[in-house]
């Protein structure tokens, strides 16, 4: 039994890396786009939002000088090149895969539509939706609420470097301690930093939950969409 139809599938930019220091990690790379078609052939239609921040980050260019809209703007292009990277990996693994811009960018993808984006998942195609809302001052992960809740999707996916939301940094607080269940007003009232407060309230003013897992560990994503328990999951 499928847990869920449709998702949004938010990648972290970083993660990309992998064991680099800058850039797009091709085996990291091949493991995503193999996990995602993975889910794929079970029939799940799956809409993603990759962030940019191994390439560059709007915010960390306006702490070095860089004029904050257009350092989101290099921010936004730096999320198309990973999703032409995702792609093309999916690609390679035999999948159907559409690019979608937030701002006119032919022929590099399709101008973002809801209609167009639906049609394409609901042909077996997997959706990728690149240059954040297009707008400065909002994050990827703001971006990944807006489309999850465009698209209709029943769940969004936040995949990361760890195994769900801690009452600390797991990193670096070796007495975190880890939720399975999580409401939205318990993360603001815990001060819990899991996406930016405007992504959170969308999901949360929307009723569209979350689930945030380690994406780094392969057959997590399918073992989500079969029904285990695994990472944390927000609820409204």
């Amino acid at each position: 039994m499928l847990k869920y139809k449709r998702i949004l599938l938010k990648l972290s930019g970083e993660s990309l890396m992998g064991t680099k220091a800058y850039g797009i990690d091709q085996e990291k790379l091949q493991s995503y786009a193999q996990q995602i078609k993975e889910i794929s052939l079970l029939g799940i239609e799956i809409a993603i939002v990759i962030g940019g921040g191994n390439i560059f980050r709007g915010l960390s260019g306006t702490d070095k000088g860089v004029d904050r809209v257009k350092g989101d703007q290099m921010g936004m292009l730096a999320t198309v090149i990973n999703s032409i990277a995702l792609s093309a990996s999916l690609e390679k693994e035999g999948m159907l895969a559409t690019v979608f811009t937030a701002t006119p960018m032919s022929p590099i993808g399709k101008h973002f539509s809801k209609r167009d984006a639906i049609t394409a998942m609901q042909n077996g195609e997997i959706v990728i939706v690149a240059g954040g809302t297009g707008n400065p001052f909002f994050t990827t992960d703001t971006a990944s609420a807006l489309r999850g809740i465009e698209l209709e999707a029943d769940v969004m996916l936040k995949g990361t470097r760890v195994d769900g939301i801690y009452t600390a940094d797991p990193e670096k607080d070796p007495n975190a301690t880890k939720f399975t269940k999580i409401s939205y007003q318990e993360i603001y009232d815990k001060g819990l930093k899991i996406m930016d407060l405007t992504a959170t309230t969308l999901c949360q003013e929307n009723g569209l939950p979350i689930i945030v897992f380690d994406m780094d560990r392969p057959g997590n994503l399918k073992k989500i969409i079969l029904g285990d328990a695994i990472g944390t999951f927000v609820h409204p």
